[in-house]
């Protein structure tokens, strides 16, 4: 029997048609309950029937399972369920496995390990461990996948099939907006075929919710879980602690006589996070031959060696976050008979968010007049560095920040399937998705009194860690340290309020029929959509009230005390040696002691756009079925036609001044074939191959027509003494990445839920996209709104998100699974999993590679990524300890004294353990106890910044480093 296909009622005919890719065809071990059930809702032929997997379970042929396949096609009820019902790592690994093992595409599963239990705690941390995907992680927590190297925004998302609205500005769906309890399964793909809409470049993920109708009866199930972080409570005031609660609920049942189905779940998270940042700002060398003095005629820093790097600049952050998210998910099913089929999912979740961040800087470089004492250094290549010392002349720059983020998510999607009893079938599928978000951001700044400096003490690392720094005066003394504007900035704080909304509205009409020859059937079928995202940024500006403001003697500035109305225990920075600085409510002081003006200008005005986004794709998908030789085959060949209509309006401005708007937009079609064959050699080994065209639309926005631009006058090089124009702005004719590739894996299943897996991929970039900066760009039609510039000429730089070719990838991965009781009896409920993924890639010489210190591999692409998991589960008890690894890779570029530079994630290795037990005996049948603790090691996150020095000479030094800490999860599951 298909176990893909097994149900527990003798409800409907509704196998053949109640499916769509892969993501039907399988959607029991997808959907997470760890049990067998029937597929989801949209057509695609029936899959090949797993074969018996216990190690003395004698094996079918590969004739007797097409066989098998051909006489479900006919049947015209759904075998009752008469398998044990198992749950926990093993089941949850072995269902997975059945999705990968009867899926025609080349895909990866994931399964939950009963109701709202995925075996991670969330589902981008459960992403990061399926072989070729890698997770970003933001403020110490995986919320973006990153598949097969490309970037996150790479990646299609869809929820049941349908794609997302996103709450950012780039396509990449945050994956912490999903509650993982409320998610099933997930089902990752490698390649595409005609049907699957909302493909991505690298891949596909798509979200499951549980269908009601899959179970046999009723089911209740109740998780509570307990949350401490060990960074402790950085800001005391913010009311930010180290502990936390998440709490989940799951009610399904089936009404009248099993053909009304209802899931209703709700999941909440009060999550706080702890974060220690500190960061380098840049490096230099500042005295002496190919110095910042001898190239750049920068003042001589007294006290400092000829031929060293020194840092110029640095800042320590405390960050205290608070996150909380309710989630509910329900499912209407209904199959009142042979013929008709109904299934209305809902999913709602409103995510809230408060940042606290507080922080000490300053300056250090050679234009500062600083001066140093008591230098040390440490040998390196190809200068040595400056560890230790004192900096005099310091002034020190504190900035207190508060941020607030509400998100709304809604999806709905009705989807409904009729079956004619001619051999036809058709589905309607409407849905809508749509996401809002809502951004405060205020920060204001504080330094000492009386415009004053100060010396500090210093001792940095030579590689990455926290450094130790010793101020000789106290920043928490508020009698010292007061509002001003400590580095002429020009103004005492900033507040911004932005809004984004992003709908997509899509209809989908499919009919299928079966077919001759080696083809057992066909899809043929269209989609609408049509997306429209909105941003909308309001800028202003702090100026003390001069309500006990006095005038600086050295600078000049106005300064004021804080409030001690407003005052809060002090931040500890301790960790990088400063006891503590001063802390205070950002928003009542805003209120009290600043009045606020506008700052909307031109460069604020271009941060407001409106994309347009109308896409009809038709499709056509013929599902194979034959015999090469004696050799089954099965899988599917189609084409994609997509027609895109992309448009963007923003804010048009004359100089600084609003005075309209403006439009443009581009049209453009791309033919998308797809081929997916897999061999069955023998039942339990695979060889699949995948052929597939695949795009990609840029970030959303990098396709507004909003750009700002600016007159300056040029400081150095042939140039000097030069006013040029310079802008940047978005590219509303931007065209698609476009990538061919190429696919071939074989898979060895044996036991229970073991296998082996070798795959390998090419991917070549026809079309990709960059940030080009064109140096003959005419400015004629832009406002000059300095009147002390007058331009030199019309023609100018300006940088835009352009097309150009892209490259290619190729890449191998390794896969494993593997039960200890296979190897020896001894070692039953003992198991292991592993994965491994080397990918390379080449950029043209004309792109970013060209650049000094710019990258010779795509950005975001790690070279090497693995998982190893390591697990027991046995009479009740469960153990299971992860731990993901990935290498090194390039981030975006910044700029420096117009030097450009690239930033080098480094590699990061995570940790978890997770610890269960479940009663399956008397009174507390149903209940367990479950442990978990994220990022066991206390992995920080660093990088190191490539740049040039003034001689032109390219050096690596650290940037970041940041720490979370371990969250520490206890929790109890009791289910019904």
């Amino acid at each position: 029997m298909n176990s893909c296909r097994m149900s527990q009622a003798p409800r409907a005919p509704f196998v053949r048609f109640r499916q769509r890719p892969l993501a039907a065809s399988c959607a029991a071990v997808l959907l997470g309950l760890a049990l067998s059930a029937p597929a989801s809702a949209q057509q695609v032929p029936p899959q090949p029937a797993p074969q018996p997997t216990d190690s003395q379970a004698a094996p079918a042929s590969p004739n007797a399972k097409v066989a098998d396949k051909k006489n479900k096609k006919s049947e015209n009820t759904v075998s009752n369920l008469d398998a044990v019902i198992v749950t926990g790592i093993r089941a949850s690994i072995e269902n997975s496995l059945k999705a990968k093992r009867n899926s025609d595409n080349i895909i990866e599963a994931i399964s939950a390990e009963d109701i709202g239990k995925l075996p991670d705690a969330s589902i981008a941390e459960s992403l990061s461990r399926v072989p070729g995907l890698a997770t970003q992680r933001l403020n110490g927590r995986a919320n973006m996948i990153s598949i097969r190297g490309l970037d996150p925004g790479f990646a299609g998302t869809t929820l049941n099939g349908r794609e997302q609205a996103t709450i950012g500005e780039n396509r990449g769906v945050e994956y912490d907006q999903y509650p993982s309890e409320l998610i099933s399964g997930v089902a990752i793909y490698k390649t595409p075929d005609a049907s699957l809409i909302g493909q991505g470049l690298s891949g596909t993920v798509d979200l499951h919710t549980i269908k009601p109708l899959d179970l046999p009866g009723p089911a209740f199930a109740v998780n509570l879980r307990g949350e401490h972080t060990t960074n402790g409570k950085l800001n005391p005031g913010s009311g930010v602690g180290d502990m936390g609660h998440r709490a989940s609920i799951s009610y399904i049942n089936q009404f009248f006589d099993h053909t009304l189905g209802l899931a209703v779940g709700f999941a909440h998270l009060d999550s706080p996070i702890q974060e220690k940042q500190y960061q380098a700002w840049w490096w230099s060398m500042n005295n002496g031959p190919g110095s910042a003095e001898d190239n750049w005629g920068a003042p001589h820093t007294p006290g400092m060696p000829d031929g060293v790097i020194s840092q110029e600049g640095m800042q320590l952050r405390a960050q205290s976050l608070n996150q909380k998210r309710s989630g509910l998910m329900a499912v209407l099913e209904w199959a009142p008979g042979d013929h008709y089929h109904s299934t209305l999912d809902l999913y709602h979740s409103i995510f809230g968010e408060k940042k606290f961040t507080n922080g000490a800087q300053w300056s250090s470089n050679p234009w500062d007049n600083v001066s140093y004492s008591n230098v040390g250094v440490t040998p390196a290549q190809p200068y040595p560095i400056v560890t230790s010392g004192t900096i005099s002349g310091i002034a020190p720059i504190l900035q207190n920040q508060y941020t607030k983020e509400h998100d709304k998510l809604f999806s709905a999607g009705w989807n409904n399937q009729y079956d004619f009893d001619n051999g036809w079938t058709a589905t309607a599928d409407l849905s809508y998705s749509s996401a809002k978000k809502k951004l405060h951001d205020a920060y204001l700044f504080t330094g000492l009194a009386g415009g004053a400096f100060t010396s500090v003490d210093f001792r940095t690392p030579a590689g990455n860690g926290y450094p130790y720094f010793s101020p000789a005066v106290n920043l928490a003394d508020p009698s010292k340290v007061v509002f001003t504007d400590p580095d002429g900035y020009g103004y005492n704080g900033r507040q911004e309020f932005d809004t984004q909304k992003d709908t997509i509205k899509a209809v989908r009409l499919e009919v299928s029929h079966p077919l001759g020859w080696i083809f057992s059937s066909m899809n043929l079928g269209v989609n609408y959509s049509d997306r429209t995202k909105t941003k909308q940024a309001d800028v202003q500006f702090a100026w003390l009230n001069g309500n006990g403001s006095t005038r600086d003697t050295y600078d000049n500035h106005f300064s004021a005390p804080v409030n001690p109305a407003f005052l809060w225990a002090p931040t500890s920075l301790g960790y990088g040696g400063i006891p503590g600085i001063l802390s205070y409510d950002v928003l009542g002081a805003l209120a009290n002691q600043f009045y606020l003006t506008e700052r909307n200008g031109q460069g604020d005005w271009s941060r407001n756009y409106t994309v347009e986004e109308k896409v009809p794709v038709a499709y056509a998908k013929f599902n194979i079925e034959t015999t090469l030789g004696s050799v089954p085959l099965t899988g599917n060949v189609g084409v994609q036609f997509v027609r895109t209509d992309q448009s963007s309006t923003a804010l048009q401005t004359n100089g600084d001044t609003l005075v309209g708007s403006i439009n443009d937009g581009t049209k453009y079609n791309n033919v998308l074939p797809s081929l997916n064959l897999v061999a069955h050699l023998t039942d339990r080994q695979y060889l699949r191959f995948g052929f597939a065209k695949t795009m990609a639309r840029g970030r959303i926005d990098d396709e507004k027509v909003a750009t700002s631009a600016g007159l300056s006058k040029v400081q150095n090089g042939p140039a000097a003494g030069q006013v040029l124009w310079s802008g940047s702005g978005g590219n509303p004719k931007l065209k698609p990445y476009v990538a061919v590739g190429t696919d071939l894996s074989y898979e060895f299943y044996f036991g229970k839920s073991s296998y082996f897996a070798a795959a390998v991929f090419n991917k070549n970039l026809l079309n990709y996209i960059y940030n080009q900066t064109v140096l003959d760009h005419d400015f004629k039609n832009y406002i000059n709104n300095d009147p002390t510039l007058t331009a030199t000429s019309d023609k100018g730089s300006f940088t835009m998100p352009l097309n150009g070719t892209g490259g290619k990838m190729q890449g191998l991965e390794l896969s494993g699974a593997l039960e200890g009781g296979l190897l020896a009896q001894a070692l039953d409920g003992f198991g292991v999993q592993a994965n491994f993924s080397l990918t390379n890639s080449n950029i043209p010489k004309n792109s970013i590679s060209s650049i000094p210190g710019g990258p010779s591999t795509l950005p975001g692409l790690s070279r090497k990524v693995a998982n190893l998991a390591l697990y027991y589960e046995k009479y009740g008890w469960s153990v299971r300890v992860a731990e993901r690894y990935r290498s090194s890779f390039t981030g975006e570029a910044v700029a420096l004294f117009d030097q450009l530079g690239y930033t080098k994630i480094l590699a990061n290795r995570q940790t978890d353990l997770q610890l269960g037990y479940a009663f399956s005996e008397g009174s507390l049948n149903g209940l367990s106890l479950l442990l978990q603790v994220s990022n066991l090691s206390n992995t920080a996150d660093k990088s190191v910044q490539i740049s040039g020095l003034p001689n032109g000479v390219q050096v690596t030094r650290p940037l970041e480093y940041d720490t979370w800490g371990r969250t520490v999860m206890l929790g109890v599951n009791y289910k019904l």
